[in-house]
């Protein structure tokens, strides 16, 4: 049984290990999105939204002028970096976290990346993931979201549907909407020439 024994090992030391997942934290909240073995991809997760979490609790603070805040209010401040500092040694991640992803999560209570799985890597066949901050709320998703117009919303209504193209030989494909005129063009009987006359 592995009670109280939280995270993975990854056949590294201690010091490679933490130095290992500071990098990788960094790298997340630097780019917002990072492609990783799975393994690695749900421990570095877990220790983001820790980290994550430290700076979303002092969010309401973090609004107001550094002049303006009480003794305490500064107090909860420094605390909540320091406590990001121990996992995350890079300082401008830790100051993006505060300044930019914090204010982003302010109304969210965990839950803030997403883990989508990619294959395997082809040199060694290990499964890789693609670990990444979820966006905005009201933004789409930047790897496929779903758009107004594809779950039927009033959008959906207002434009008609496209007609597909037809199957032609190769060279003259036509779509449906431009075969229709040149079918009425031939229906028309035509006109009398001046030498019929």
């Amino acid at each position: 049984m592995r009670h109280r024994k939280a995270g993975v090992r990854l056949s590294r030391t201690s010091a490679h290990r933490k130095a290992l997942f500071s990098n990788l934290i960094a790298a997340l909240f630097t780019n917002e999105r990072i492609r990783t073995t799975d393994a690695k991809a749900r421990e570095t997760r877990r220790l983001a939204e820790r980290t994550i979490t430290w700076a979303r609790r002092v969010g309401d603070v973090l609004t107001k002028k550094a002049d303006r805040r009480s003794t305490e209010e500064s107090a909860r401040v420094v605390h909540a970096v320091r406590m990001a500092r121990r996992t995350v040694r890079d300082r401008t991640a830790v100051l993006k976290l505060f300044d930019e992803i914090a204010p982003r999560f302010a109304g969210r209570r965990g839950g803030y990346t997403r883990i989508v799985k990619l294959g395997q890597r082809p040199g060694d066949a290990a499964p890789m993931a693609l670990l990444e901050l979820l966006p905005e709320e009201g933004t789409p998703a930047a790897g496929g979201g779903k758009s107004v117009a594809k779950t039927g919303g009033p959008e959906a209504e207002a434009k008609p549907a496209k007609k597909k193209a037809a199957a032609t030989p190769k060279g003259q494909a036509e779509t449906e909407d431009k075969a229709e005129p040149k079918k009425a063009a031939a229906k028309k009987p035509p006109k009398a020439s001046k030498k019929e006359e």
